[in-house]
């Protein structure tokens, strides 16, 4: 099993990737690894057009632990949702339309050089039901 520093630079590699894939959609970063509590935070805050984003973002080198969608359940999504609330109170715009979404990276797990390019899933406005 995988250290929790192998962990962190693993979830750090993923939010970079992500944020350039996002950027490439066209997506303006506003923050990243922004902080609510101890308990809630949100990995990459985004604009899409009009629309603030809150994205998660999961990252697995490969799929022998499940797909990273998997690692996303209802209380992750809500502690998302308190922070993305928070973000809005104290951000100086106002934006009326938000969404979470999430974003799913997948390295090869024998990839020790950036030739092989990761698997990356894009779920848009993800419910909290």
């Amino acid at each position: 099993m995988p250290s929790n520093h192998a962990n962190k630079i693993t979830g750090r590699l993923g939010e970079d990737i992500a944020c350039n894939f996002l950027e490439k959609l066209g997506y303006k970063i506003l923050a990243k690894n922004y902080r609510y509590s101890r308990f809630a935070e949100i990995d990459i805050v985004a604009k899409d057009k009009d629309t603030i984003v809150f994205t998660e973002v999961k990252t697995r080198c490969g799929t022998n632990f499940g797909h990273p969608f998997e690692a996303v359940n209802h209380k992750k999504l809500l502690n998302i949702f308190k922070a993305g609330l928070y973000y809005l109170q104290n951000n100086k715009e106002y934006y009326k339309r938000y969404r979470i979404d999430i974003v799913s990276v997948i390295l090869n797990a024998q990839n020790t050089t950036q030739d092989i390019e990761p698997v990356i899933e894009h779920l848009k406005d993800v419910s909290l039901n």
